[in-house]
């Protein structure tokens, strides 16, 4: 009999996560240094194939998120990980979790004054820098049709203060933020979350088409309706970290029944199944009841014939001959010069090329004296944590004194004037303002409004912006420039000077 082999699939075989957490607060002086081992993810272990969703439930600090997040690469450095993920049967490494998996996060991270055209393209310049123009259009256009979001491809996504599309349709773009890099694997953390039962319903619909298409789709999601418990072709439930149950809806009905927790007639059968599995902190005896019986549901699934088929599973597509490749997405690795090319066309700056040169190296700077002030810092103090507070601060301090955004400097008392002449906020400011305003004329009003309104500009040209802001920074736009650079090898000698010292110290003690 011939075993038709799925074009993609997702193993997760043991992962376990811990981290080291500390026992009191920081002013408890002796119980801030104990810590002890908390354990976020244990032994969980499923097999997903192409063509399949599935929903992970759970109550809140279940562990659902970091499970999205163990499988996807973006768990914290400092707590320990184990297990393993395999992608069509190949094991994969750390590094390469991020590049075969899209993430849609619980939030939509998305910029509101950008229309739904604009934030897809500029995603796509981003993530597709390898493609034609015309590729990239043409991408963009599929994507949003595919998402329903052709007709509002012009309208401004909108924040808390800027009307725009509903909360549906900016989840629709950030899933499309994805698609747009062809992925076969999509983990989506709460993608229902602050939505009406509605609107959820055809998220939940939309990405079960998409896993049709050949994809494989992994969502956490919390109470969802019981129209969609025959929607989703696998369900797993998690409880402190470790997986209740996993199979497909069938399989749950039957599992829990043989369990003698049938779920009622009426009843919602995913509410009634986290329930079930939840531990009740009301009180201490209600709290060991349910510990006991969710512990019970958990033993009884890892030894049942659902769980051993899972098992199965992961080692048969391991050992299979002609493994298909792992499908990669189509992601290029923006370069910092693309990243302010894209800034400048976002935020409406002059794109000349010139201008884009001066800004390029006038924002380079304060990266490089950021590092260079951080080795200074070492030199003097060895604690990590105070350097960077301190590099924190001081670049506060240079904002607030040197920039003039919240004060300008004439207007500044004698000592702060003084200081401005230190910080190198003062003379990137100057740089920029200059680079950007210098030959700019400003028109205001229009046939469109009324004239009882005054419709005068403040500024009716750059060089007037400019001479108000920062005096005399026409005049000494080279000067600045060379003292912004001239910060580099200050640094550079100090930080050598700082170690030195440092070292002629710890050779005296």
């Amino acid at each position: 009999m011939s075993v038709v082999i799925p074009h993609n699939s997702v193993s997760v075989h043991g992962i376990s996560y811990t981290v080291r957490e500390r026992v009191g607060l920081w002013w408890d002086i002796p119980s801030y240094h104990k810590k002890y081992t908390r354990q976020i993810l244990k032994d969980v272990s499923f097999h997903i194939e192409s063509g399949q969703i599935m929903a992970i439930l759970g109550n809140s600090g279940s562990g659902k998120t970091t499970l999205l997040d163990a499988i996807s690469g973006r768990l914290r450095q400092k707590g320990n990980f184990f297990g393993d993920v395999y992608m069509n049967g190949h094991e994969l490494k750390k590094e390469q979790f991020q590049d075969c998996f899209s993430y849609v996060q619980q939030n939509d991270i998305l910029l509101g004054y950008l229309t739904v055209q604009e934030s897809l393209t500029y995603t796509a310049l981003l993530a597709l820098q390898k493609h034609s123009s015309d590729f990239i259009k043409k991408k963009v256009d599929a994507v949003m049709a595919e998402l329903s979001l052709s007709h509002v491809a012009a309208n401004v996504i909108g924040s808390s203060i800027l009307r725009g599309i509903s909360g549906g349709e900016r989840r629709r773009v950030s899933i499309a933020a994805q698609l747009l890099q062809d992925p076969k694997v999509m983990l989506l953390d709460e993608p229902t979350t602050g939505l009406d039962c509605m609107t959820a319903n055809q998220i939940v619909l939309l990405l079960s088409e998409l896993a049709r298409q050949d994809r494989i789709v992994i969502i956490t999601i919390h109470q969802p309706r019981s129209e969609l418990f025959r929607l989703f072709d696998k369900i797993a439930i998690m409880s402190f970290g470790e997986l209740v149950f996993c199979g497909d809806p069938s399989e749950m009905i039957t599992f829990f029944s043989d369990c003698s927790y049938a779920c009622p007639e009426q009843s919602n059968p995913f509410d009634f199944y986290v329930d079930l599995t939840s531990v009740d902190t009301q009180s201490k005896e209600r709290e060991l009841e349910t510990y006991r019986r969710v512990h019970i549901i958990t033993s009884a699934y890892k030894n049942s014939e659902i769980f051993h088929k899972t098992l199965e599973a992961i080692e048969r597509t391991k050992r299979m001959k002609d493994l298909p490749a792992i499908p990669f997405k189509s992601k290029d690795s923006p370069s910092a010069v693309s990243k302010l090319w894209i800034l400048l066309r976002t935020v409406g700056m002059n794109p000349d090329v010139s201008r884009f040169g001066c800004f390029f190296a006038v924002v380079l700077v304060p990266h490089i004296i950021g590092e260079l002030l951080t080795l200074v810092l070492l030199g003097v103090v060895q604690n990590p944590n105070v350097v960077n507070s301190g590099v924190l601060l001081l670049n506060v301090a240079g904002v607030l004194v040197g920039t003039g955004l919240v004060r300008h400097t004439e207007n500044m008392p004698t000592p702060f004037k003084v200081l401005s002449y230190l910080t190198f906020q003062k003379y990137s400011s100057e740089v920029l303002a200059v680079n950007e305003f210098y030959g700019l004329n400003f028109t205001c009003g229009g046939s469109n409004v009324s004239s009882g309104v005054g419709t005068s500009c403040v500024f009716q040209q750059g060089t007037q912006f400019i001479e108000t802001t920062f005096p005399d920074a026409m005049s000494r736009f080279t000067t600045d420039f060379l003292m912004l650079y001239a910060f580099l090898p200050a640094l550079v000698i100090l930080a050598i000077v700082s170690f030195k010292i440092r070292d002629i110290i710890i050779v005296r003690q």
